[in-house]
């Protein structure tokens, strides 16, 4: 169970900047209302962005998601781990394949496809139960582009919907790529060289792009 508490190289939960952040954004009296106010610190104060330079490491680090205050699903993960791990609360990351039916036109040329790779997100252990919890999408990007946004109770799990504010198809999830204690970082570049040449192929021009 230590490795789920202690600061990782990329869930670094000992950065004077994420503790800050916890320790500012952290209310409630239980461990799960604490972990409930992270995860709205986490998903509203920190911008999705999925057009970053994924050769880069740096993108896939909590503390460095927070100085950018925007990242992608993993970095914003990594960051909810950390936040959660520098109160005491147990926390790792877990991953996923997901389609996502409603991607835009922009992402998906750059992609060449709707298929998510190692989308990520938070398991946090509250009441002896780990639960999912998903911080990527802002409520203004969800607010935009008519889609539910997630929310979190600290008693289930929180994951993308199906369905959209329109009943359109949304996210359908495909493979489980586990969870682990600290992000995956070589496994995920060679999975995103392999998947997204082109996006991945671009660099530091990628983050040239804007989205939301």
């Amino acid at each position: 169970m230590t490795e789920f508490l202690v600061s990782g190289r990329y869930i670094d939960s000992a950065h004077p900047a994420v503790i800050e952040f916890a320790r500012i954004n952290s209310t409630g009296k239980t461990e799960a209302e604490r972990a409930v106010s992270l995860y709205y610190a986490v998903r509203d104060g920190i911008r999705y962005n999925p057009f970053l330079d994924f050769s880069d490491d740096a993108v896939f680090r909590a503390s460095s998601c927070l100085a950018a205050g925007q990242g992608f699903c993993i970095g914003k993960a990594a960051l909810l781990a950390a936040c959660a791990r520098s109160e005491g609360i147990a926390a790792r990351v877990g991953f996923a394949d997901v389609k996502n039916h409603l991607t835009t036109p922009a992402l998906r040329a750059r992609m060449g496809t709707d298929l998510f790779v190692y989308h990520g997100f938070t398991e946090l252990l509250l009441e002896g139960k780990w639960l999912k919890a998903t911080p990527a999408f802002n409520l203004a990007l969800c607010q935009r582009f008519r889609v539910k946004p997630l929310e979190f109770d600290g008693r289930e799990d929180s994951i993308f919907h199906a369905f959209d504010e329109e009943d359109r198809r949304h996210m359908e999830y495909l493979r489980d790529r586990g969870s682990h204690a600290d992000v995956p970082v070589a496994e995920i570049m060679q999975a995103f060289r392999d998947t997204y040449p082109v996006l991945y192929g671009l660099g530091r021009e990628a983050a040239k792009e804007s989205f939301g």
